[in-house]
Parts: C-alpha cells; sequence; structure tokens
C-alpha cells in the first residue's frame, strides 16, 4: 500500500518505545493516562506520527513549569529557599524515638507487662526450664562455662 502525501503515518507501541529507549508498557501507561493520544483499531494501538511528535516538542510542559531549583542552583551550594517549619514534626519525631507523651496515659514498661501474663503460682517463662535440665555443666541452673581452649604453643 503506497502513502499519499498528505496521508498520515501511524506508529505501534513497540515503534514509538524503540524511538524513545523506552519500555513498551510506559508508553501504554502513558496512553492509558492520556498523555499520548491513540486510535485502537480493534485490539490493536496505534500512535499517529504527528500527534508522538506534537508531544516530544512540548516535551515536560505536559508536567507543568517546575517548582523547584533548577539543577544547577541546587548543586551549587548556594541556599535556594528557606525550609519550612512543620508544627507536628517534632511530636511525631518523640513518638518514633519512644519518648513519652505528656498527654498519654502511662502504661506498663514491657518486662512488667510480660511478668504480669504469668498465671499466679507459675513460674515466669523467662525462667522456666523443664524438668531434669540444667544449664550449667554442676548440675545447677548457672550458665554453662564456655569451652577452654588450650595454651598456644610457641
Amino acid at each position: 500500500m503506497e502513502e499519499s502525501p498528505g496521508a498520515e503515518t501511524y506508529l505501534t507501541v513497540a515503534e514509538v518505545a524503540e524511538l524513545l529507549k523506552l519500555n513498551q508498557q510506559t508508553v501504554r501507561n502513558w496512553i492509558d493516562a492520556g498523555s499520548l493520544p491513540a486510535l485502537r483499531v480493534g485490539r490493536r494501538v496505534r500512535i499517529r506520527r504527528s500527534d508522538f511528535e506534537r508531544v516530544l516538542e512540548e516535551g515536560s510542559t505536559l508536567a507543568g513549569p517546575p517548582t523547584g531549583p533548577s539543577a544547577v542552583e541546587f548543586w551549587s551550594g548556594t541556599p535556594v529557599g528557606a525550609a519550612e517549619l512543620d508544627p507536628d514534626a517534632s511530636a511525631r519525631q518523640s513518638a518514633a524515638m519512644g519518648e513519652a507523651d505528656p498527654d498519654a496515659p502511662a502504661r506498663p514498661s514491657a518486662a512488667r507487662a510480660a511478668a504480669d501474663a504469668d498465671a499466679p503460682g507459675q513460674p515466669s517463662a523467662a525462667i522456666a526450664q523443664p524438668a531434669g535440665e540444667s544449664n550449667g555443666s554442676d548440675g545447677s541452673n548457672a550458665p554453662a562455662d564456655p569451652p577452654h581452649e588450650p595454651p598456644r604453643g610457641g
């Protein structure tokens, strides 16, 4: 099929992806988001070359003008603006660091909560041990001594 001089040409998703060195899924995402106009022909998708070229010419204007400093300004080492203080930041930081909130009700420590969880009259889970077993070589519950190495001769 020959193209007439004024006829519109179409690109496939694979062709657009190859031209821009992108994954085909990225091109499909742009189409789904409406950033890149496309036509559906049955189950096939085609992009008008004129639409593709227009999107390329518009470049980053689809996302709007940049809101922050340019890369040169940012990396120059000179201050580019003042940081805005977040009034809730110190409260969030204290909570993350485990510091007590003076307005919050007191909570028992983890050790106290574990001790309270044991049933009355039962040994604490922290020291419970099966009958007949011991930690130490002398039959006591004292920790076993580490094995001794013979002195190195020289």
